[in-house]
C-alpha cells in the first residue's frame, strides 16, 4: 500500500487510525498508472533465498492494486490476492490483464482472510503490515500457512534525504494534512521483526537495499495523490490545491524531468513451524 514511515508505541496506533480513515479506492486510478513496483531485483533476492519459486501457492494480504502480486505471478507462483477496496482491486484485474498474468482476488480483512487452514506456502504483505491490527494478522497468517511456509513483510520506501524531492514533498503533505504523520523514516522495521517473533515465527531474517525509481514530474505527483496523506484522506479540492502547489516546486526547484527518486527495499521473513 503506502511508502510508510512509522515509529514505535504510540506512534504505530497514529497510523492504524490514520489506516481507518484513508480510503485508498478513491486514489485507485493514480495509484495504479504512477506508482512504482517492488523493483526486479527484489524478487530475484526472493528466488535466490528459496522464498518464491513455480508452482507454489501465495496469499498476498493488503494488495491494492496487485504490485507484489503480479511480481510473484510472474515467477510462476499461483497468487491470491486479498484487499479490504474493491475499486483497488478492480484496477489490479486491469493492470493484470495487461501484464499477461492471472491473478484472483477476494476482498476480506487481512485479519480474518476466510482462506482455509494450511493453504498456501507463502503469504506477503508489501507497504501494508502498520495498517492491520498486527497481532491478530500474524495469527491468521499461521493458520493459512502449510508447515514450514513462509511470512514475508516488505517495503520499498521514498527516503527524504536533505535537500531531496522526498523531503520537500513530505513537507508539502505536513502543510496541507496535519493529521498525516508518516513522514522522515528510515525504511527500516524492526518492529515487524519482533511481531514474527511473538508470533511464533522462527528462523528470521531480513535485507534491504537501495536504489533510484525514476520518475517524471507527471509521474511523482500522480504517485503523491495516491498516498495516504492526500488522495486517500483529503478532499478533491484540497488535493487539486496541493497537486497545483508541488507542481510549482518542482518546476523551479527539481528540474530534471524525469529525476531519481532515492528508495529503500526492505524485507524482513520468518518461517511458520
Amino acid at each position: 500500500m503506502d511508502a510508510t514511515k512509522t515509529r514505535s508505541g504510540g506512534k504505530l496506533d497514529a497510523v492504524r487510525a490514520l489506516g481507518r480513515q484513508a480510503d485508498f479506492g478513491k486514489t485507485a486510478g493514480d495509484y495504479g498508472r504512477f506508482r512504482a513496483g517492488f523493483p526486479e531485483q527484489f524478487f530475484d533476492r526472493l528466488a535466490a533465498l528459496g522464498i518464491i519459486g513455480a508452482g507454489a501457492d501465495a496469499l498476498d494480504l493488503g494488495t491494492g492494486t496487485g504490485t507484489l502480486a503480479r511480481g510473484l505471478a510472474r515467477r510462476g507462483m499461483n497468487v491470491t490476492g486479498l484487499d479490504k477496496s474493491s475499486a483497488m482491486m478492480d484496477e489490479a484485474a486491469r493492470l493484470d490483464a495487461e501484464a499477461g498474468v492471472s491473478i484472483r482476488y477476494v476482498v476480506a480483512e487481512a485479519e480474518a482472510t476466510g482462506l482455509a487452514a494450511a493453504s498456501v506456502d507463502l503469504v506477503t504483505a508489501g507497504q501494508c503490515w502498520h495498517w492491520f491490527d498486527r497481532a491478530r494478522t500474524a495469527l491468521e497468517v499461521r493458520r493459512v500457512l502449510r508447515a514450514g511456509g513462509r511470512l514475508l513483510i516488505a517495503h520499498f520506501d521514498w527516503i527524504p534525504l536533505p535537500g531531496s524531492v522526498v523531503e520537500a514533498t513530505e513537507n508539502l503533505i505536513r502543510a496541507h494534512n496535519s493529521q498525516w504523520n508518516l513522514w522522515g523514516g528510515a525504511g527500516m522495521y524492526p518492529a515487524w521483526m519482533r511481531d514474527m517473533g511473538a508470533g511464533g515465527f522462527r528462523e528470521l531474517e531480513s535485507f534491504s537495499f537501495d536504489v533510484d525509481a525514476i520518475y517524471t514530474h507527471e509521474a511523482w505527483r500522480g504517485r503523491i495523490r495516491a498516498s495516504a496523506g492526500v488522495g486517500a484522506s483529503m478532499s478533491p479540492e484540497r488535493v487539486e490545491k496541493f497537486d497545483a502547489e508541488l507542481k510549482r516546486i518542482l518546476a523551479e526547484r527539481f528540474t530534471d524531468d524525469p529525476m531519481p527518486v532515492h528508495h529503500r527495499v526492505f524485507a524482513a521473513i520468518g518461517r511458520a513451524p
